[in-house]
């Protein structure tokens, strides 16, 4: 298996966003993202990486986003 990438909130927003997700709210450092019934949760904190699980999610929710 193939190892995910590194992404930062900022690199991991602007997938979402080109997959045709929003940004409905934000609550503290955390950002909501909404595409149908598919939300996600991203942690923006300056200067870290994502979570690798956190990643994992992106990655196939863009996928999702892409096929249909």
């Amino acid at each position: 298996m193939a190892k995910l990438p590194r992404l930062k909130p900022e690199e991991a927003e602007k997938l979402l966003l080109k997959a045709g997700f929003e940004l409905i709210r934000t609550k503290g450092s955390h950002r909501i993202y909404l595409k149908g019934t598919r939300r996600l949760i991203i942690p923006f904190h300056p200067g870290r990486i994502l979570h690798p699980k956190i990643v994992k999610q992106v990655l196939k929710a863009v996928e999702e986003g892409v096929e249909k």
